[in-house]
């Protein structure tokens, strides 16, 4: 190489991610550090950094490709990075204390104690740090939602995840390793996490869906005046079925809430399915070497303590078979599936192909979560600091969709967040002092410069 490191380190203050304070504005201007204030209370002393800085923190941690507590030691080493913010970054060992107080083991005991015989796999309730911080990401929601006035659509995908983990309070999964199984909810027009709850793995995604999706409406802005709702068929589940049918619903919104959801396969239904003559099956889509049709499943009642009584739901057939005849590995000639709605106006293949599009949102912000940032590896073994970490990611997830829809461009509207720290968050910076005023000198162009200071102009503070 053309060059030698000097072996002492530079005087002057310098940083390497200079374009933090453009998230860091999103934060402020949507009123997260607000929220923060209002709604988590864990310090005990006034020394140190408050309840806000902390989760301001762990958002720049998650921004900047942070992955575990010890990489907040890397941005403490930036000297100009606090400069920028306002504040020094935690040491680790402060943002573990800090996650700890997000747990209860009381609230564990709690659930086990109420366990019903037999029964093994439970979810904690969540300790009054850990409701506050879910409201911290309500308002963020609520806030994005006035500044986007025009989304009067919401579309809530409901779904689960594994996160693998070798701790050994990690509980095994269906997939056979062992990790963690949290339950999301999206908004799917804003690709923003409206509602978390953290599982161990050994918990079924079929278990109590409910009370998600009710957080999930709870949390939209009034501004929405249409509710749909998708899921896979860990949503086809009595309770959840019940309270979407019913336009007077409780914990949620009043009126139609128009749902499509993947159903479990029986053998009444598949044994109707297979009864109906190939001239009531319709294309629906052709993908490589298989043939997709559809039809409606007519004269097809489930069993009574499936779905409740009422008016009947429509079933819609999908029948996938290979174009030149041949037979799947099991042998079979065709697979069958079913999706549930109370949608009926649509054709067959607008219902499916709609609710197709929740796989598309849901594993997007399943991936991100986990692969750009922090919450696919888990910092400790405390279930409620672990809960903490995933929601606190989420708050990321949510701001850098509030920052991309409110201030940037619009090719930069679907990028994600390791590109985002490529083109804005990883530029350096020298942070110079003139005339009593904070500067800090980009490396940049003069055109990004000028991009930046208006995408700062659409997100001012509040007051």
């Amino acid at each position: 190489m053309p060059f030698t490191y000097d072996d002492q380190p530079g005087e002057e203050v310098l940083t390497a991610l200079g374009g933090v304070p453009l998230l860091l504005q999103a934060f402020r201007s949507l009123g997260v550090g607000a929220s923060v204030k209002r709604n988590v209370a864990i310090k005990q002393r006034d020394r140190g950094l408050d309840e806000a800085s902390y989760v301001e923190s762990f958002v720049v941690l998650n921004a900047a490709g942070g992955e575990c507590l010890d990489d907040f030691e890397r941005l403490r080493e930036d000297a100009g990075l606090a400069s920028l913010v306002g504040h020094e970054m935690p040491s680790p060992e402060a943002a573990r204390k800090f996650l700890y107080a997000f747990h209860d083991e009381n609230k564990i005991v709690e659930a086990q104690q109420s366990l019903p015989v037999g029964q093994v796999s439970y979810i904690p309730g969540e300790n009054a740090a850990l409701q506050g911080l879910a409201q911290v990401n309500r308002d963020l929601v609520q806030e994005l939602g006035r500044r986007c006035p025009e989304q009067k659509i919401a579309t809530i995908d409901l779904d689960a995840t594994i996160m693998e983990s070798w701790k050994k309070e990690a509980q095994a999964t269906y997939q056979g390793g062992r990790g963690y199984q949290p339950m999301l909810a999206v908004w799917a027009e804003v690709n923003v996490v409206v509602a978390d709850e953290f599982r161990d793995g050994n918990v079924p995604a079929l278990h109590a869906p409910q009370p998600v999706a009710e957080r999930a409406f709870q949390a939209l802005p009034e501004s929405v005046k249409e509710h749909y709702f998708r899921g896979d068929s860990a949503c086809y589940e009595k309770q959840l079925l019940r309270w979407l049918r019913d336009e007077e619903r409780e914990n949620g919104p009043q009126g139609p809430i128009r749902f499509g959801i993947r159903v479990r396969m029986n053998p009444k239904l598949k044994e109707k399915m297979l009864a109906i003559p190939n001239s009531l099956w319709k294309p629906y889509a052709e993908e490589g070497d298989v043939i997709k049709e559809w039809t409606d499943v007519n004269n097809y009642w489930p069993e009574a303590d499936e779905i409740h009584p009422g008016e009947p739901l429509r079933f819609v057939g999908i029948r996938i078979r290979k174009r030149q005849g041949e037979l799947f590995k099991d042998g079979s000639s065709a697979k069958h599936f079913a999706v549930i709605t109370n949608v009926w106006e649509w054709s067959g293949k607008k219902l499916l192909e709609w609710h197709r599009e929740k796989a598309g949102s849901m594993e997007a912000v399943h991936d991100v979560l986990k692969n750009d940032l922090a919450a696919g590896v888990m910092p400790c073994g405390r279930f409620g600091a672990n809960a903490a970490w995933l929601r606190l990611a989420v708050i990321t997830h949510n701001v850098l969709t509030a920052l991309q829809r409110i201030a940037l461009p619009e090719p930069m509207l679907t990028a994600r967040p390791k590109r985002m720290r490529f083109l804005i968050f990883h530029t350096p910076g020298r942070i110079l002092q003139h005339a009593r005023q904070l500067i800090c000198r980009l490396v940049t162009t003069a055109e990004k410069l000028k991009l930046w200071a208006e995408a700062l102009a659409l997100l001012p503070l509040r007051t």
